[in-house]
């Protein structure tokens, strides 16, 4: 069976190309809800084999091996990928030619991008699939050309601990697909990343950062759970100590300019109704309390004269995330609104909040909190009758979920902070930088995130 998927972009076709090759690209392209995940890339269009990882644990169908078939290969316009392992090959018969063409039907010179995919591949999954890769595709280059990439914008050496998390996958991607320097920080090896280094929280060696000039810290415990002692401990402890560490390591090491941190809007509490910018205090709560103490925990760095920046991150959409995976769950189901309702809903989609780190590195003026939620604030009743509809959700009753059942899953201070939290957070910072968002409104956000067609 064969499928054809045209795309038009308003980009000079040696620029879609170069794109494709760089580092980072076929993650970018790969979409959450696939539940793949890239193990190595390609190290040439022409003749490299990238490797994906597949989810499940079925031997001989754990990954997939694409190889580029150098007899195609024409550059600057043809790549084919051919999957290449056991029983995979057999099973798929996949082949997959890319083709550009230089598209001069528009006043702007452009590119039609042709993607021909052959084999037994379902086309309802790729059709998802390739309504995610064409938006994805043209708001990276359109970001790229918004920022600009290292040529433009001079070189950084970016070290970046959480570098295999949900955000730093995506942040890793895009910084070396802009010809940025990536050194992931780890806690082992990573396989297939020649330029990781193995970080020891508790007692990181004091060469780590030898080369680096912008530090990004991702890693933490996740929040998520039932709240019980050893829980927040966790939490707390994930966070506190090793930034503290990591920031003194920053405020030693010469040529280290900035130490970007992670932080969430958890440091507002859970009982903000009214609308809250960057200017405003800590709220109450063991979150607040935990999220003022890992942004104090920045100090050593910004005492050193090293510019710190803390990125308070909202509820991040991304599909295949156990966040909307379990929303999306609950709505197909039937499930409503958690408890009222009217409590607000501080959302942010996962590339958007991968922007504002890039922000945060290449702009020397974006300096202490920013709030990394989206421009539009809605409420929890409004998150769910959107997801319900794009879910085509046509249950006739929608159940709300009364205000007991998260404190089954989640403990009672967990349900407060986390499921029932009301808050009510302004982007203040990025507004007033004239920040662009890709996805400013929810349902844009989850149309993509989704693979969605375009509404």
């Amino acid at each position: 069976m064969t499928h054809r998927y045209h795309q038009h972009l308003t980009f000079p076709r040696q620029d879609v190309w170069d794109w494709h090759t760089r580092p980072g690209a076929v993650t970018r392209l790969t979409p959450g809800f696939s539940l793949l995940s890239v193990a190595a890339e390609a190290s040439s269009l022409k003749n490299g084999t990238t490797v994906l990882s597949l989810p499940g644990r079925i031997p001989g169908l754990r990954e997939w091996q694409a190889l580029h078939q150098p007899a195609d290969f024409v550059d600057g316009h043809v790549f084919v990928d051919e999957c290449a392992n056991s029983p995979l090959r057999q099973i798929t018969h996949w082949r997959h030619t890319h083709a550009f063409h230089d598209d001069n039907t528009a006043t702007t010179p452009g590119t039609l991008l042709t993607d021909t995919v052959e084999g037994s591949a379902p086309a309802a999954l790729l059709d998802r699939v390739f309504h995610y890769r064409h938006r994805q595709l043209a708001a990276d280059l359109a970001h790229r050309a918004r920022v600009g990439d290292a040529s433009a914008t001079g070189h950084h050496t970016v070290a970046v601990t959480g570098a295999t998390g949900l955000v730093g996958t995506r942040l890793v991607a895009l910084l070396r697909s802009l010809g940025h320097t990536v050194v992931p920080l780890s806690r082992a090896p990573i396989p297939h990343e020649p330029d990781a280094r193995v970080w020891t929280p508790g007692n990181p060696s004091p060469d780590l950062l030898t080369d680096v000039d912008t530090v990004v810290h991702l890693a933490g415990a996740g929040i998520a759970g039932r709240f019980t002692e050893k829980h927040k401990a966790a939490v707390r402890d994930s966070r506190i100590g090793p930034t503290w560490r990591l920031a003194e390591l920053a405020a030693a090491t010469d040529g280290v300019q900035a130490f970007i941190c992670a932080s969430a809007v958890g440091f507002y509490g859970h009982s903000r109704a009214g609308r809250v910018n960057e200017r405003a205090g800590a709220g109450e709560g063991f979150l607040a309390d935990v999220v003022s103490e890992w942004e104090n925990a920045c100090g050593p760095a910004a005492n050193a004269d090293r510019r710190v920046v803390n990125v308070r991150t909202g509820l991040v959409m991304a599909g295949g995330s156990p966040l909307l995976t379990a929303l999306g769950a609950s709505s197909r189901l039937g499930g409503g609104v958690l408890g009222s309702g009217r409590q607000h809903f501080p959302w942010i989609s996962v590339d958007d909040l991968v922007d504002v780190y890039v922000r945060a590195i290449l702009d020397d003026g974006v300096s202490g909190p920013v709030n990394a939620v989206g421009p539009q604030m809605i409420t929890n009743a409004d998150f769910t009758a959107t997801l319900a509809d794009l879910q085509r959700v046509r249950i006739p009753l929608s159940l709300p979920v009364p205000a007991a059942a998260p404190a089954l899953l989640l403990g009672v201070q967990g349900a407060e902070e986390l499921a029932l939290a009301d808050q009510n957070v302004a982007p203040s910072v990025l507004e007033t930088l004239g920040h662009t968002f890709r996805h400013p409104t929810l349902r844009a956000a989850l149309v993509h995130e989704l693979g969605l067609p375009d509404e």
